[in-house]
């Protein structure tokens, strides 16, 4: 049996950019996107605070250092410049890959600067805002 698990989070990014004449996708900054271990092309899921909206799509690597969180074509009519989002991506694994399986959690800062990595996430908690 396989079960999709989170892999990868980016937890409470804020979207700089809203690119509606984009064909498409999320565009995030390439450091970002190593420290998770999200890839180029990789679907994600992205949850938007400020309004609720979830959405599917794809990755494209932005430029790095930049602090780039991007949400093109469609998607830019869900978001607006500064919504806080939390990014998702999963992955499916077998019954033996979960007993060592740790995801990767990268809780924002300012300027969608990494504050943390964790491996998992207490029960209930509040985040600052």
């Amino acid at each position: 049996m396989f079960r999709t698990m989170m892999k990868s989070k980016i937890h409470r990014a804020r979207v700089t950019e809203a690119n509606l004449n984009y064909v498409g996708s999320i565009t995030i900054d390439q450091n970002l996107m190593d420290q998770v271990g999200i890839l180029p092309h990789e679907k994600v899921q992205i949850v938007n605070n400020n309004n609720g909206a979830r959405l599917e799509t794809y990755v494209i690597a932005g430029e790095r250092g930049s602090g780039v969180v991007c949400l093109n074509g469609a998607a830019a009519r869900l978001v607006q410049p500064d919504d806080v989002v939390i990014i998702v991506s999963y992955a499916m694994l077998s019954e033996d890959e979960l007993a060592d399986f740790k995801p990767k959690i990268a809780l924002m800062g300012e300027n969608n600067k990494v504050e943390e990595i964790v491996e998992e996430e207490p029960p209930l908690t509040a985040l600052p805002m």
